[in-house]
């Protein structure tokens, strides 16, 4: 698109000055800010910026919930020209220095008290960072800190100027130019320091419209802003998309509140990784297994009719008279009341992304009649590579390419995407931008994968990671961890999984159950646990999860390419894998090479054969306080299968 954030921001203030541009939950009640609101908001903070010596290029790192006014900073701090960087609120402090020192960052916009004294307490480490302004004022009436403002004073001062130079804001808005960088995405750095990936105005706002084009967006559409803005999948739909098309944002009251928040607003269009939907599922799996006998009869009846209908239904296909009757109950009776429960009555489009998705959680979406499918991007290529056609959603598969969006394989397997999607570049980082972006300007992905018979993109694994088993009976054969660890984690009680096999002669894997559903599972057969730990090592739940990896098992030794990927032993974690212990990124991805360090014990109790390992693991408690969590684990031997048309 030939324009910017502030203009779109701008044309829409022009076309439906009233019309509601975004909404906030506060005190149990929500209020509602329109386009012209939003505009006036934007130009005093704007003002203030400039007053306060904002200059062209200058970066703004930005951390905290969804809220209308920390979007409002992120489009003044455009309309002068600067950069804003969205952090991840979550992260520890000290995960801020390297951005802030690495962008050489001057100003920060936070939305609360939290995030004050996270930024306070790494000033002295952050030479460049003069500024801070706050959103939420509670808790901080008696801070005298010099820099430190509220988002009330940098509009009153803004406003002010903007009674003396008019024209000051217009012109600036006017100097921004499509090919101007617009934000700035810093990675996971799962393997080292993130990478800033910079973006313009054209690059984010070309994938935006592609996406809004696809689907058929209009200004007409709610769309429920929970995750964080820092992960450039919430960035692209709740603001990207939001100004390209002009529908309405909603911003919960927190994150204990979005679900009810979500049945509130019921959303038209939606977007949440692949745990959100299993953690929804979950909980429909909990009530119902404590629901009377003919509840969860008459359930699992018009859910068997869903399994066998639904799909075939979404996708447009004819199910017969007799079909559609017992559908139309099951829709009376079971599905409209589940969609309504789940806050997905008026979803017209949902998608999942960031990671795979169980088939059986896809069917289960699909079938009661919620329009779910997948998508493929990444930060690097503002999110929409691939989609999925409406009547061509398959859970196997990330969809076929959008518009504007060429794809390749090399022969190494790796795909290689061409769009104008594309990063600028990776900041201050020239080496590592030539790595991924050719001379003839094709991304290198880093993922395996190649393109089906019928035009959709299937992904294997990262290119890095598929590796092949060295000795033993599958000699040779290839390992891709992810491919197995999605597997494990589309049963509802494994939460996470991490699998090692490559030079190795089997493949062996440490898992984290779902404390819910494990702990659900528990009481429901009177298994006393005191905690995590201890349920974790129940005899019983390591029954539970060997069922679940012998299923794995079966279903590689069907898939000619990764039979050999069948696990040979596992054990059951101590403690739940945690961002804030190092072992996740900030977006609940698995950093493999860290675990195998930390957990350089376990790992080699899983290959010499031995049946128990003790182990004790450092952790950070949510309040700050570090403790440790320690265990003797089993571990235990997980039946393979001959792979099928192999003679056993």
């Amino acid at each position: 698109m030939d324009t910017t954030f502030p203009r779109l921001m701008q044309d829409h203030a022009k076309q439906r000055p009233n019309d509601t541009a975004l909404r906030e939950k506060e005190y149990g009640i929500w209020q509602s800010m329109s386009w012209s609101a939003l505009q006036t908001m934007v130009a005093q903070m704007a003002h203030g910026f400039h007053q306060a010596g904002m200059q062209r290029a200058d970066h703004v790192v930005v951390v905290g919930a969804n809220r209308p006014r920390l979007y409002a900073a992120m489009l003044a701090a455009q309309s002068l020209g600067a950069i804003p960087i969205p952090l991840y609120q979550d992260a520890v402090a000290t995960e801020y220095v390297f951005p802030i020192n690495n962008a050489e960052v001057r100003f920060a916009v936070v939305e609360n008290q939290e995030q004050v004294d996270k930024l306070l307490d790494i000033q002295p480490d952050c030479a460049s960072l003069t500024h801070i302004y706050f959103d939420d004022p509670r808790g901080l009436r008696n801070y005298k800190q010099a820099g430190l403002f509220s988002l009330d004073q940098l509009q009153s001062e803004g406003e002010r100027m903007a009674a003396q130079a008019p024209g000051f804001l217009q012109a600036q808005i006017a100097k921004c130019q499509p090919d101007d960088v617009a934000a700035m995405f810093f990675t996971s750095g799962t393997t080292g320091n993130p990478k800033g990936v910079v973006h313009t105005h054209r690059s984010l706002l070309d994938r935006a419209k592609a996406g809004a084009d696809f689907d058929h967006l209009t200004h007409r559409e709610e769309v429920l802003a929970y995750m964080p803005l820092a992960w450039i999948g919430q960035n692209i739909f709740s603001y990207a998309q939001w100004l390209c098309c002009g529908y309405v944002v909603n911003c919960p009251e927190s994150a204990e509140t979005v679900t009810i928040d979500l049945k509130e607003i019921g959303p038209t269009y939606y977007f949440a990784p692949p745990r959100v939907f299993e953690g929804l599922l979950t909980n429909v799996m909990i009530r119902m297994e404590d629901a009377s006998p003919i509840k969860r009869s008459l359930f699992k009846f018009f859910m068997d009719v869903a399994k066998t209908h639904g799909p075939k239904r979404m996708d447009g296909e004819s199910i017969g008279l007799v079909g559609g009757l017992l559908y139309a109950l099951g829709d009376l009776v079971i599905y409209g009341p589940l969609r309504n429960n789940l806050g997905f009555s008026r979803v017209r489009v949902g998608y999942t992304a960031g990671e795979a998705i169980g088939p059986d959680l896809f069917s289960f979406y699909r079938s009661i009649g919620i329009n779910l499918k997948q998508l493929y991007g990444s930060t690097e290529t503002a999110v929409f590579v691939c989609l999925q056609p409406d009547n061509q959603a398959r859970a196997d598969t990330v969809g076929v390419p959008c518009a504007g969006v060429q794809i390749k394989v090399s022969d190494e397997g790796e795909i290689l995407v061409k769009s104008a999607g594309l990063l600028k570049g990776y900041y201050k980082n020239p080496e590592a931008t030539a790595e991924v972006l050719d001379a003839d300007g094709w991304y290198k992905t880093s993922d395996a994968g190649f393109i089906d018979a019928h035009g959709h993109l299937k992904i294997i694994d990262r290119v890095k990671d598929v590796g092949r088993i060295q000795g033993g009976a599958n000699d040779g054969a290839m390992f891709a961890p992810k491919y197995v660890e999605n597997k494990l984690k589309f049963f509802q009680f494994i939460k996470e999984a991490v699998a090692y096999g490559d030079g190795r002669d089997k493949v062996c894997v440490m898992i984290n159950i779902d404390f819910d559903a494990v702990g659900n599972w528990a009481e429901r057969r009177n298994l006393p646990y005191a905690g995590y730990t201890d349920l974790a090592q129940k005899s019983e739940v390591y029954q539970l999860v060997l069922d679940c990896v012998e299923q794995v098992n079966a279903d590689l030794a069907a898939d000619k390419l990764l039979a050999g990927s069948q696990i040979s032993r596992f054990l059951v974690l101590h403690k739940e894998l945690d961002a804030d212990d190092g072992e996740l990124t900030r977006t609940n991805k698995v950093r493999r090479g860290y675990i195998a360090e930390k957990y350089a014990a376990l790992v080699s109790a899983l290959y010499e054969g031995k049946t128990t390992q003790y182990i004790e693991t450092a952790v950070k408690f949510e309040d700050g306080r570090s403790g440790s969590v320690s265990a003797t684990l089993a571990l235990m031997d997980a039946k393979t299968f001959t792979p099928v048309g192999q003679a056993a």
